[in-house]
């Protein structure tokens, strides 16, 4: 695959996306190879996405990240799709291959994965592993997650013939079941991951008093200046083990500046800094 090694415009579709880090997290990954990079924020109306993705590349944009509610739709414009993107049916990155040649991958379960692993120390392996959320997040964060061979993943809706379809979608990769969140084993999770946006709005999922234990790890992909309710709502039932996306928003971003320049970025002094923010 061609990578984009020099000078180039690269662009967030989002929609809203005024509230994205993308562009200070990509200006210091740029800045540890002295790379020239262009990285801007694109709000673009799900009705005009295919059209300003299409222009884009045409004038020469050198890659794209694409965040909600377009990734299903990135998909559908690309002309090639990595096997995690074409499982999880969403793309969060493009690259160029030319002006009229697109990839599409989507590095949202790596990005996790890596900091759940590597940064964090969580042992996935072998875990009893509870996702909250059927949705598109879910969908992208699946594959990596049962390639790490957990136990058992769990996935836990509101209503739960999502996460049903969801199980059946995904169920030649590992050991899955689902259900409501009020179906959940009333005993310690070893690591609950959190995919809904109910903890944006202050709000957590109504879990069994008992699925979470000291030693259980509670992850809210979900991210923000301070804790979220979901991280407050985890120490409250025991666990000091309580983290935000941070890690994995870097991560995936990390992922995709691979795929632009063929070079990865370091990641901490990133997090660090944002940390300090």
């Amino acid at each position: 695959m061609s990578v984009q090694t020099g000078p180039g415009r690269y662009v967030l579709f989002g929609h809203p996306v005024g509230h994205s880090w993308s562009p200070f997290i990509h200006g210091l990954f740029a800045r540890q190879f002295d790379h020239v990079v262009d990285y801007k924020l694109r709000d673009v109306a799900p009705e005009e996405f295919r059209h300003e993705v299409i222009n884009f590349f045409v004038e020469g944009g050198g890659g794209a990240n694409v965040t909600l509610p377009h990734k299903p739709a990135a998909a559908e414009v690309v002309n090639e799709l990595s096997a995690r993107a074409e499982r999880a049916r969403a793309v969060n990155t493009i690259v160029r291959r030319s002006a009229t040649e697109l990839y599409g991958e989507n590095t949202d379960g790596v990005g996790l994965v890596t900091d759940l692993v590597r940064n964090l120390g969580v042992a996935v392996a072998g875990s009893r592993l509870l996702i909250l959320g059927a949705g598109g997040a879910v969908r992208g964060v699946l594959a990596p997650l049962l390639e790490q061979e957990p136990r058992e993943i769990r996935i836990a809706n509101r209503t739960p013939e999502r996460a049903e379809r969801l199980r059946d979608e995904f169920s030649d990769l590992g050991e899955i079941s689902a259900s409501s969140f009020d179906g959940v084993d009333d005993r310690p999770w070893d690591v609950i991951v959190n995919a809904t946006a109910a903890s944006l709005a202050g709000e957590v999922p109504a879990l069994p008093p008992n699925a979470v234990g000291p030693d259980t790890v509670c992850y809210d992909m979900a991210y923000g200046r301070n804790d979220t309710a979901f991280m407050r709502w985890a120490r409250d039932r025991g666990t000091d083990r309580a983290f935000k996306g941070w890690g994995m928003l870097v991560e995936q971003a990390a992922e995709s500046y691979l795929l632009w320049h063929g070079v990865r970025p370091a990641t901490r002094p990133v997090m660090d800094a944002l940390e300090r923010l």
